[in-house]
């Protein structure tokens, strides 16, 4: 897949960690990919109506590209937070006019375009200005908890949705703000590259407990991973990047240079599971992805690294499903 453009759209006050929070896991998974040989996926530009902005924390952002005419091939266009209630962050003043202008008329039609392969985020108030330039339409979309009501105002035929973290729907994801804004960026890391190297990056993060949308940890690709612990990081990784690999304690220990009985101790402590439930809670999420992404079972269950479809009921009685 092609290299993706994110945009992000730094108005006046722009709330910093809105912006380097993204920012970074989006720069750490091309760290990621480097250090595996491969090149980068995100390419992080950072353009306004005006060259420069002062940040919501006094810190001015200079050497901002102008809004450009068209978007390349693959963009994703994020807009950020500010700070304030929602009469005071929906200042229409000429850069926010600027920028709404610039979403109508250049953002907008692109997304909708068939096959387009642009994607809009949002972050905090950011999801004001995508309904305030008119880019919602009837999607479901989220923002920070004190400003639902103005979207609603806003964005009335929106689908509106409130204790989230963030929602996906169509080229449009939004996010309530401040850290959700890591949260989605994670999100679609994983989607772009996987699991596994999603994780490499929220353990460089320190932000090991990864939230979906709707629920803490739903994933079990993500279930224990809400520790500091590198050896069993990197066994986790190791499994989800090869789920059919003959992964006895021998071979996990070996992988993680400790003994098998040290490492059986390090996952109880650490992750709340042996080495072997991990295994098993693995193969059991990637199969029921690959069932509803339209795989036959036998299918399914030879890309989650399971040998036979006994062997998959049998993990599905351990763990109760």
């Amino acid at each position: 897949m092609s290299c993706a453009d994110v945009l992000f759209v730094v108005l006046p006050d722009t709330l910093l960690l809105d912006l380097a929070g993204p920012a970074e896991a989006f720069r750490l998974a091309n760290q990621q990919l480097a250090s595996r040989g491969q090149p980068p996926r995100f390419r992080l530009r950072y353009i306004g109506p005006q060259p420069s902005a002062s940040s919501s924390v006094g810190l001015t952002l200079s050497g901002l590209e102008p809004l450009p005419d068209e978007l390349g091939a693959r963009s994703w266009v994020v807009l950020l937070g500010r700070p304030g209630e929602a009469t005071q962050v929906v200042r229409r003043h000429p850069a926010w006019l600027s920028a709404r202008d610039w979403l109508s008329r250049v953002v907008a039609p692109a997304i909708e375009a068939p096959e387009a392969s642009h994607r809009l985020l949002t972050v905090c108030v950011g999801s004001l200005l995508a309904a305030d330039a008119g880019l919602l339409g009837r999607r479901a979309v989220t923002s920070h908890h004190e400003l639902l009501d103005e979207l609603r105002a806003l964005a009335p035929a929106a689908r509106v949705v409130g204790n989230r973290v963030f929602v996906e729907d169509g080229p449009l994801a939004s996010s309530a703000g401040i850290t959700a804004g890591i949260d989605l960026a994670l999100h679609l890391i994983s989607q772009e590259l996987g699991e596994a190297l999603a994780s490499a990056v929220a353990q460089v993060m320190v932000v090991f407990h990864r939230r979906a949308g709707d629920d803490p940890e739903r994933s079990p690709l993500l279930a224990g991973r809400s520790h500091l612990h590198p050896v069993v990081h990197a066994v986790q990784s190791a499994v989800v990047e090869s789920p059919g690999e003959d992964w006895s304690l021998e071979r996990m220990a070996e992988l993680a240079h400790v003994t098998p009985r040290h490492l059986a101790r390090l996952f109880r402590e650490h992750a709340g599971v042996t080495p072997r439930e991990h295994v098993e809670q693995v193969r059991l999420a990637l199969a029921q992805q690959a069932r509803q992404a339209g795989l036959r079972t036998p299918q399914a269950l030879a890309l989650a690294g399971f040998s036979s479809d006994r062997q998959w009921r049998r993990a599905r009685q351990r763990a109760g499903s």
